[in-house]
């Protein structure tokens, strides 16, 4: 659930940074709805994200997977926004100048230089979706959560503290893979 949730809602939220960039001159209409769509997935918390959607789908993953990615994409465009924003426009100035398009200068200008950014954020919001599938089980949005849920309300402790370390170490993991997938990418880039 974490890993499909952090990938369509980083794709989603990735798509709507470009134009949330203040300097990449979207346009003004362009950056106000992007900028306020981010605000308002990010402003939501997962468990209303998810109470809603278990109404709208039933209870089961899927309703669990959109509530996680639709505060992801809000979360992670604004973290890829300001990265945007601070980088330099050179290449960007370069590719316009030669004739590139808006979206080319935005893939083959900007995204090089803000990958190991975004690849650490995008990371470390797989990082918080884990912990946060392991909450919004308990609302019927599936998961590990849900499993959770029911070792509690059995008080099978030696299967609480089984799924907590099993928590605990998949973040360990995901923090591991962070940081030498980054340092991969750096290193591409150099």
């Amino acid at each position: 659930m974490a890993a499909l949730a952090t990938l369509l809602g980083a794709g989603a939220g990735l798509l709507l940074a470009f134009p949330a960039a203040r300097n990449l001159g979207a346009g003004m209409v362009a950056y106000q709805l992007s900028r306020r769509l981010l605000e308002a997935m990010r402003t939501v918390p997962e468990i209303v994200f998810a109470l809603i959607l278990v109404w709208a789908f039933g209870v089961g993953a899927l309703a669990g997977v959109l509530a996680i990615a639709l505060h992801t994409a809000g979360a992670c465009g604004k973290l890829f926004a300001e990265s945007i924003e601070n980088t330099g426009l050179g290449a960007w100035a370069g590719v316009r100048s030669a004739g590139g398009t808006w979206a080319q200068a935005c893939r083959f200008a900007i995204l090089p230089q803000v990958a190991p950014n975004l690849l650490s954020y995008a990371l470390l919001r797989f990082e918080v979706n884990l912990r946060s599938a392991s909450v919004i089980g308990f609302v019927g949005a599936g998961g590990i959560g849900e499993e959770l849920y029911n070792v509690i309300s059995f008080n099978y402790y030696e299967e609480i503290s089984a799924i907590l370390l099993l928590i605990i170490l998949a973040v360990v993991a995901i923090d591991l893979l962070s940081e030498r997938l980054r340092h991969r990418v750096i290193g591409v880039m150099q």
